[in-house]
């Protein structure tokens, strides 16, 4: 997705037509991600156990035996957070943030607070949503630092995930994220909600792509995308599907910084 601005009704047609044109250039990303690498499967994941005091705190599900889904939102906090804080709470749903810094964590640090005190998982989608891959070394160290260190500072807990901007991504940005400790976590379904502000064609691509071990990927800061949620909630519970986090899904094994995950 392109790099969010300050008012997100005034993005309009422009940022649409970045968005287009950056999925055209990686048109593989769910499936591989743009660095061509080979990510690891939840249930390759959780083949692999780890007794770690991340793996106390992820809760009881229990994805070797339930039909896990996790739910992931890039790009926020924003204006309509708080919206989807709501009926994420109302539903009893879990969810994984990939946080912006600039102009998101910054902005909205109160939401930060929420996101982690109801459940969620607090991760990171760069500072200043830079391609990682289009970036010097120390620039990349810079972008995956600077959320860290944000996040940390309000919720006291650093995080162990991060979302590669447009899930562009190589051997340096794997070699420092592990640096760092952190593990990149792409997607497996889409619903390109940066090119429609229609909630039921946002709901219909969900559902279309949704499966076992799925990680869907939306972006709360556009329009159509909020008012979809519940409808893709209720849906997904009605076809059996239970709601995790990113390491609900990988449990009991735990995401290893500079690995990928998919």
């Amino acid at each position: 997705m392109p790099s969010p601005s300050r008012k997100t009704k005034n993005r309009g047609a422009g940022l649409r037509a970045v968005a287009v044109s950056a999925v055209t250039a990686c048109t593989a990303v769910a499936l591989t991600g743009c660095g061509g690498v080979d990510p690891t499967l939840p249930s390759s994941a959780r083949a692999r156990p780890a007794a770690t005091s991340q793996t106390s705190r992820i809760g009881a599900v229990d994805c070797r035996e339930v039909k896990c889904i996790a739910l992931t939102f890039d790009a926020g906090p924003s204006e309509n957070s708080a919206r989807l804080l709501d009926i994420l709470r109302e539903k009893q749903v879990s969810a994984t943030f990939f946080l912006l810094g600039k102009r998101h964590i910054e902005k909205y640090p109160e939401l930060v607070r929420r996101m982690a005190a109801e459940g969620h998982e607090v991760a990171s989608h760069t500072w200043d949503h830079k391609i990682l891959t289009q970036i010097e070394p120390d620039e990349i160290r810079e972008e995956l630092r600077r959320p860290n260190d944000a996040i940390e500072r309000l919720i006291g807990r650093r995080p162990t995930l991060m979302r590669p901007p447009q899930g562009r991504t190589d051997k340096t940005v794997h070699e420092i994220s592990r640096e760092l400790g952190l593990a990149e976590v792409l997607w497996t379904v889409t619903a390109k909600d940066y090119t429609t502000t229609d909630s039921a064609v946002i709901e219909r691509r969900v559902l279309a792509q949704a499966d076992r071990d799925g990680i869907i990927l939306l972006h709360d800061l556009y329009d159509g995308t909020v008012p979809a949620v519940p409808g893709i909630i209720d849906a997904l519970k009605e076809r059996g599907f239970v709601f995790v986090t990113v390491p609900q899904l990988l449990a009991p094994g735990e995401a290893v910084p500079g690995n990928v995950y998919r």
